[in-house]
Formats: C-alpha cells, structure tokens, sequence
C-alpha cells in the first residue's frame, strides 16, 4: 500500500513540471514571435510567352485536289485465233509496234483453200449456164423454172464461197488497232483454239488516267479540266485533261471516278504506272491566309490572336477555302496586321507575349 502512494506522487508531480514548462514556453516565446512585425510577401513575378508572329500581307491562294491514280492503255487485247488449228506462221517480233491490220499468226488453213479452188472452179460453169438460160428464155427456149434453177445454183455457189473466205479468214490472226505486241505464248507447231492467248496487244499512245475525286468537287469537274501529274522516278511534270467522269458518286466510298487522257506522243510512259495527281480548281488573287495552326475554335466560333503593345488580343474571323497548310480569311484581318502562329491553347486576352521571330 506504502509501494502504491510513493508511485501515485511520483507521477503528480512529473505533470505537474510539464504543465509548468508549457505555460513558462508559451509565455515568452509566443510573446516574442507576435511582438517581431510580420514579413510582407513578394508578389510574383507576372510570365511573358514566348511566341512566333506572321505579318499579314496578301498573296495568290490555290484550290486544286491532291490524289493518285494508274496509268491506263488507251486500248489492250489478249490476241487469240477464232478457230482451232496448228499454227504454222508467227509473224511478229516481241516487244515491237505493229499497225493495225498485220498479219501476226495463222493456223493451218490447206483444206479451206482446197475447198475454194473446188467451189472457184464451179463458178465460171454456173455462170455461162445462168447467161444462157437467160437468152433461151428471150426466145421461150426454156422456162421460167429452169432459168430460176440455174440462177439459184449460181447463188449457192456464190455463198459458199463467202462462207470458205470467211473460214480463212479465221486462221488469221491480224492486229486490231496500232499498238506495241507484247511477249508471245506460243510456238510454230502448236495447236491453237480460241482459249489460247497468243500475245498481248496494247495500245500506248494516247494513254488513260484513272482517278477519284471526294464528291464536294464533283459539281465542278468538267471535261476538259486540266490536270498536272507525275509518276515515281522522274522529276517531270505532265499535263492531261479530263475527257470523261462517272455517271454518280460511289456510295461506299464517297468518291467519283475521273478519266483523264495524255497523248504520249513519245511512248516516254507505260501503262499500268502509280501516279500523283492535282486538279487547279480555282485561282484566289489578293487573299489574306494565314497559317491553319493560327486559328484557335472556340464554341464553333473561329479566332485568332493577334499581337499589339506586348499583349495577346483575340479576334474573331470568317474562314473560306483550306488548303493543305493555309487558310483564307474572308473577315477579321486586315494587311500589316501582326498574327500570333506558336503557343495558341496557351494564349488569352491581354495575355503579356514576347515575339521571337516575326515572318
């Protein structure tokens, strides 16, 4: 019991030196600190952007549409026979220019000669026998069914003729159109049908351009549209003209097909190459455009910054053509206005702005 209270007392006095401590603390310290006067806090410094600034002055603004496109023949033909036959003439060199109407290749065709001499031969008998029905019949001779008869059998030759003509005719296998004849499939020697293809014709000058235009430009597209190209490889820039477009724009797509032609007078182009293609729609003179990373949309409203006295001021524009780097201002600028073209999400009213490089 004696144990207990020694511990109780222990304990009363050690709170009671720290509460005597804690008061003696806040007394004099606390004190001194309200007593000292309070430091003014430095107000911070105001930042000044940094930014690049274009003077607006007018120029030449160009709509055309950019897009790619193939080279086409002006006309192509896999050559076959019409008939079947052992081929026995090859006629042309691979690679070479034919003219329309060469005799390229041609199959066995002895028999159907063998069968016109036959028929040639009769001719000339039915053709005496028709003169001279006819003048027996001038003097009642012979009747009107004989001389008939005679004629019939004249005409029946006649037709066969034209049928063996034109079966030799099939054994011929003659250019259609001017062109340059590519590599053969066949040899001297080997049975041909009509599901045999000899060669390839192709027809390289003039040549064709397939292209697709996006359908807000199809209104516009007329024949005789001019257009500029040039194909992988070469530095040259060709012109050709719009001779043909699609009928309605494609639905998937959302596109019209546009058929263009160039003469290639010299063959320098070969069918079948990738090119890229532009179409000059219309030529703007005195335009103000700007940059198109000048504007800054705000609630469907177009703005841009423009620079005066160090500070950032916002002007609202009207907009017209877009190019693939410019836009044309219709209203909101004026020339020898100071644009702001670097840093415009950062950008507000009045915002203070330092210009680095002024174009």
């Amino acid at each position: 019991m004696k144990r207990k209270w020694i511990v109780t007392t222990i304990l009363i006095i050690v709170i009671c030196a720290i509460g005597a401590g804690y008061k003696y603390y806040t007394t004099h310290h606390v004190a001194a600190d309200k007593s000292q006067p309070a430091t003014k806090a430095a107000p911070a410094a105001r930042n000044i952007l940094n930014v690049n600034g274009l003077i607006v002055s007018t120029q030449t603004l160009t709509d055309d549409i950019a897009m790619t496109g193939n080279l086409l023949p002006d006309e192509e033909v896999d050559l076959t026979f019409e008939t079947s036959g052992k081929i026995v003439e090859i006629n042309f060199k691979e690679g070479t220019a034919v003219r329309k109407g060469d005799l390229l290749a041609k199959v066995n065709d002895k028999p159907l000669v063998a069968q016109l001499a036959r028929y040639e031969a009769q001719l000339k008998l039915a053709q005496d026998r028709v003169y001279r029905h006819s003048a027996l019949l001038e003097r009642d001779a012979v009747s009107q069914e004989a001389y008939e008869q005679a004629r019939t059998e004249l005409a029946k030759l006649n037709a066969e003729i034209e049928i063996i003509n034109s079966n030799i005719a099939l054994t011929e296998l003659r250019a259609p159109f001017d062109g340059i004849i590519g590599l053969r499939n066949v040899s001297e020697g080997a049975y041909a049908s009509p599901n045999v293809v000899v060669a390839k014709l192709t027809k390289v000058s003039p040549l064709k351009i397939d292209m697709y235009i996006p359908e807000r430009y199809a209104d516009q597209i007329r024949i005789g549209t001019p257009l500029t190209f040039t194909v992988e490889g070469q530095n040259t820039t060709y012109r050709a003209e719009v001779y043909a477009k699609e009928s309605e724009v494609d639905k998937a797509t959302r596109t019209l097909a546009v058929r263009a032609t160039y003469p290639n007078k010299n063959g320098r182009l070969m069918p079948g190459r990738f090119i890229a293609a532009r179409i000059r729609m219309q030529d703007i003179p005195n335009a103000i455009a700007i940059p198109t990373e000048a504007i800054v949309p705000e609630m469907g409203v177009d703005k841009v910054y423009t620079y005066r006295s160090g500070k950032a001021h916002a002007v609202t524009v009207k907009t017209g053509l877009r190019t693939d780097a410019l836009i044309h201002i219709v209203e909101g600028l004026s020339v020898g206005d100071t644009i702001i073209t670097s840093g415009t999400l950062q950008l507000r009213e009045d915002l203070p702005v330092k210009l680095d490089i002024v174009e």
